[in-house]
């Protein structure tokens, strides 16, 4: 067995797990609602990361199709887990704010680390031009499936009518059939739906393992994700954060970090083909799949959720796609656009930071 500062060498978010029942004791004895959050924020952060490595080693007893389906399904559950813990909560603001958040994120937080880190190691870097293109067009395609019933809602009715839903619902519909077709032409070398590790990187667990870790995780992160939620509103009450700036940066943050570093890891060792695909799979996965799920999900919770996003987050999404198509459109990253987008990110995120609560 290994030891355990072995183990936290090779896992360096394993060290989070302490977190796990000192959120326990803080429900317990009822510590302030923002020691609870940042908590159970930490807890879930290394969680997230097992269920990726879970599903990971899942897909590798499968073929590319299955493993593209499991990636889908697994891919992004820690988010999906804390925004339908909110929905049910009624907090559907925060809930779009995490949909626009975790899109800019993987397109402006990760690629710009990504590229940044990797220009600095290796100088110029080169990946698929045309893997790159086709994922602009998939990104582009997405953000207008979501800008769509925001632009229309205003001449239909209230966000909250009838109408309004079932736009939302036709369109969440559509948006699933692509990302079902994107899956059944997935190949694992090329495929922008679902990205797949090298054999190398893939954790050595049995089946067996890989099954009863994604169970432990899964149900951690149920948990986690209720505590969460519950202490959202005093926690950003205290802090006089707007529900923008909790659901654009922290939440997509707490569920997506392990994702992240495996990006940058990827651009760091020169495999910038491979750390492109995990941004922008991402971002596919939430636009494409999480969000037009979630619009099904909130009906059977009571608190329906339509796909209108208001003037801020529509500006974000639509500078995202933009400045992130172009820097890789012509198959080649530096440093400097690295940095460019990191940029961007910080801008918006100053920007929604400053909004009013």
């Amino acid at each position: 067995m290994k030891r355990f500062p072995e183990y936290v060498s090779n896992h360096p978010l394993a060290v989070l797990l302490l977190a796990l029942p000192l959120t326990l004791a803080a429900e317990l004895l009822h510590w302030s609602p923002i020691w609870i959050f940042a908590l159970a924020a930490a807890s879930i952060i290394p969680l997230a990361s097992y269920i990726g490595e879970a599903t990971e080693a899942l897909a590798a007893y499968t073929g590319p199709r299955v493993g593209a389906l499991l990636n889908a399904t697994m891919g992004n559950a820690a988010e999906l887990i804390i925004t339908i813990t909110a929905v049910r909560a009624g907090l559907l603001e925060l809930v779009k704010a995490s949909i626009t958040g975790s899109i800019l994120g993987n397109l402006l937080l990760v690629l710009g680390f990504s590229l940044v880190v990797g220009g600095l190691r290796h100088g110029t870097q080169t990946f698929d031009r045309r893997a790159a293109s086709r994922n602009a067009i998939l990104l582009v395609l997405a953000v207008v499936a979501l800008l769509i019933p925001s632009l229309f809602s205003h001449s239909i009715g209230p966000a909250d009518s009838p109408q309004v839903e079932t736009l939302s619902l036709g369109v969440a519909i559509i948006m699933i059939i692509l990302y079902i077709l994107g899956l059944i032409d997935a190949r694992a070398d090329e495929s922008p739906l679902a990205h797949s590790l090298p054999k190398s990187s893939l954790p050595h667990w049995s089946k067996r393992k890989a099954i009863i870790v994604l169970l432990l995780t899964t149900g951690s992160i149920i948990w986690l994700s209720e505590t969460l939620v519950q202490v959202v509103e005093p926690v950003m009450a205290g802090l006089g954060l707007s529900e923008f700036f909790l659901g654009i940066i922290l939440i997509p943050l707490i569920g997506n970090v392990a994702e992240h570093l495996v990006a940058v890891q990827m651009a760091s060792r020169n495999q910038m083909d491979l750390s492109v695909e995990i941004a922008v799979s991402s971002s596919l996965q939430i636009a494409l799949l999480v969000a037009p799920l979630l619009v099904f999900i909130s009906l059977g919770l009571g608190h329906p959720l339509t796909l209108v996003f208001n003037q801020f987050e529509l500006l974000a999404l639509m500078t995202g796609v933009v400045i992130s198509a172009l820097v890789s459109a012509d198959g080649e990253s530096t440093w400097l656009e690295g940095a460019a987008l990191l940029a961007v990110y910080l801008i918006l995120g100053l920007a929604f930071f400053l909004l009013p609560s």
